[in-house]
């Protein structure tokens, strides 16, 4: 990177006004809801970050005041605080009080920046209910506030720095924002993976409100952030598989290592953007493992003439992968930049995934061969999977007896109206069923606990019964056949008991869902029951409670009558009469139930991978630092 490039009030470039972004918030950072919140605070790191890229920052603190505001310092260059050649004001205002302006436009204060949406800190500015400013350079400290992106004083100097910098403190606009308190673990998230992609920069973490504090500093990089997405699993190969490359602006960096499961995992980058959607450089990456792969594999006669090459399916069981390119003109798809659209992109990372994987596979016959193997066995489960899921197939409609034989179907046709209850235990499925609304309402028992998806191969998982009665009925189908049009019910509702139990078949389920069926988590399909732990009896009028604290509240409410109250703690689903069921967990007038995101999907996905893999000393960590939390413990 050239760092001798002049950054001053010249490289700020003004597009537009910020009066609007007030008016419709969800245009500029996505939602108002938590994702929206937390995306403030990234738009503030992604300049410090830049500054990082272009080489001229080594640290950065984010803190989470008392008050809920957001402080992040940086040891950047400072924004340039000078007037501003076109507009009169100082570029610093000029950079808070205006859209799309900054220096990162023409090619001149960046080469390479990250902002997800060009829209910067003056969004932030906009939504926050007010900002201050301070930034270190030319040999002084300059100070200014804004209130609802407005400035309210001058930039004033304000003392003296041989330091350079800049410090944002920003308290997000409740007015906007249905709830402005920032998690610490969604931030942690969000700026360990930050300090991965760039290797050697610090990034502290600081929690005021509960006086914890993190430092993500990794000298390791991608290797690095390889190492911690696989932490819970056993790999096949100790260190992680590492390649880089160059070509004109742009550079590739890709680490890889496989485990002894069966899912792919697999995380994409440019410019530290996570691409979700991935791009031409996922497909590139995914050429060139699975065209290297088939290479070594028939070189070293391990499959049969006869047999087909390996899929590309076959050859990612069991991989975790980080990709991340740097480029000066990224041009992505869609607003939210989830998808990478460079064409010459796929040719730079398929020749060096290709040339540095040949290269390791030659040099490390042990691990090329476990790794070969691996991908060979998951060839033949694949076969095997693929006539387990025949078994799978729904017909039509009309033959009723491809649904499973304990379903209670609903009579209405429109999925749109329908409701499929996944209820753990043949006696709530009883009572359910007795209870339900029979014309929107089906109802599924399933007998004990699911399958673990963690330590089984599709073939296995498609020769469970519950999980076969599970895809049956929701009517999609799974993998290669998923099709979310034939989607049978729009609600897929999770319903446990209460109880520990009730929790452990949720997450069975849950990631069940988020392993094989995940866009019906992103579609917003999947919910959860929330069954009452209390009942409070008093004479004949019944009240429901579903913690601790609404019994204590309800119990309060009572008064004097309190002591007159009896007060039942169900131990399960089974224990309700099909009124009482209907009442409190099912009637759609009355009911609580959560909606599934695929943040909640993957922290359940990550605890069950801890809870329920081979690793001890993860488990016994879980355990141990959670152990204070446990509430209503079975014993």
């Amino acid at each position: 990177m050239d760092n001798k490039h002049v950054y001053d009030e010249n490289e700020i470039e003004v597009l537009e006004g910020i009066e609007h972004v007030r008016l419709r918030p969800g245009m500029y950072i996505g939602s108002t809801d938590s994702r929206g919140l937390h995306h403030l605070v990234y738009e503030v790191v992604d300049n410090s970050i830049d500054e990082a890229l272009a080489g001229f920052c080594k640290n950065i603190e984010v803190i989470i005041n008392k008050d809920n505001s957001i402080t992040v310092i940086d040891d950047g260059r400072g924004i340039p605080v000078k007037t501003h050649p076109k507009v009169g004001k100082s570029a610093l205002e000029v950079a808070l009080t205006m859209l799309h302006a900054g220096g990162k436009f023409h090619g001149g204060g960046y080469k390479v920046s990250g902002g997800l949406h060009g829209v910067g800190v003056s969004v932030v500015n906009a939504l926050s209910r007010w900002m201050e400013v301070e930034v270190k350079r030319d040999g002084g400290i300059f100070y200014q506030k804004y209130q609802r992106g407005k400035p309210v004083t001058e930039v004033e100097r304000i003392g003296d720095a041989t330091d350079t910098g800049t410090k944002i403190t920003f308290l997000p606009d409740d007015e906007i924002f249905d709830d402005i308190s920032f998690s610490s673990d969604i931030l942690t998230k969000r700026l360990r993976e930050q300090a991965f992609l760039n290797r050697g920069i610090k990034i502290r973490l600081v929690d005021d409100r509960t006086g914890e504090e993190s430092l993500f500093h990794y000298e390791g990089g991608i290797i690095s952030f390889v190492e911690f997405l696989n932490r819970n699993n056993d790999v096949l190969h100790e260190k992680p598989i590492y390649m880089s490359g160059k070509r004109d602006d742009m550079e590739v960096e890709v680490a890889l290592q496989y485990n002894d499961t069966y899912i792919e995992k697999v995380l994409s980058f440019a410019n530290n953007i996570n691409t979700e959607e991935g791009g031409t450089h996922l497909v590139g990456f995914r050429t060139a493992l699975t065209r290297t792969l088939n290479d070594y594999i028939r070189k070293m006669n391990l499959l049969k003439e006869s047999d087909p090459n390996l899929t590309g399916e076959d050859v990612r069981e069991g991989l975790t992968a980080v990709i991340s390119v740097k480029l000066a003109n990224p041009q992505f798809e869609g607003q939210t930049k989830a998808k990478l659209g460079n064409s010459e992109m796929r040719g730079l990372v398929d020749s060096v995934v290709g040339e540095g994987l040949s290269r390791f596979l030659e040099e490390n016959p042990n691990i090329a061969r476990a790794i070969a193997e691996k991908a060979i066995t998951a060839s033949r489960a694949r076969e095997a999977a693929r006539k387990a899921r025949e078994l799978t197939r729904r017909k039509t409609v009309l033959e009723r007896t491809a649904l499973p034989g304990k379903l209670a179907d609903c009579s209405e046709k429109d999925p749109r109206l329908c409701e499929l209850f996944l209820v753990e235990g043949d006696s709530a499925g009883g009572s359910a069923k007795q209870g339900r609304d029979p014309r929107i309402q089906a109802i599924l028992p399933l007998k004990g606990k699911i399958l673990n998806v963690e330590k089984a191969r599709m073939d296995k998982i498609l020769n469970s019964e519950e999980i076969r009665a599970i895809i049956t009925a929701i009517g999609t189908g799974i993998g290669e056949e998923f099709d979310i049009e034939k989607l049978r019910y729009h609600k897929i509702i999770l319903m446990a008991d209460a109880d520990v139990d009730g929790a452990h078949i949720r997450t069975l389920l849950l990631t069940f869902f988020y392993r094989y069926m995940q866009p019906l988590i992103e579609a917003g399909k999947i919910f959860i029951a929330q069954p009452p732990l209390y009942r409070v009896m008093l004479g004949k009028e019944n009240f429901y409670a579903f913690d601790d604290h609404e019994l204590a509240r309800i119990l309060e409410s009572l008064g004097d009558k309190r002591e007159k109250a009896e007060v039942k703690r169900f131990k399960g689903l089974g224990e309700m009469v099909a009124e009482q069921l209907w009442e409190t967990t099912m009637n759609p007038e009355n009911r609580t139930i959560l909606k599934v995101n695929l943040e909640d999907a993957e922290k359940a996905d990550e605890i069950f991978t801890i809870l329920m893999g081979d690793k001890v000393e993860s488990r016994r960590d879980f355990i141990f630092k959670h152990a204070a939390e446990v509430q209503n413990l079975d014993v």
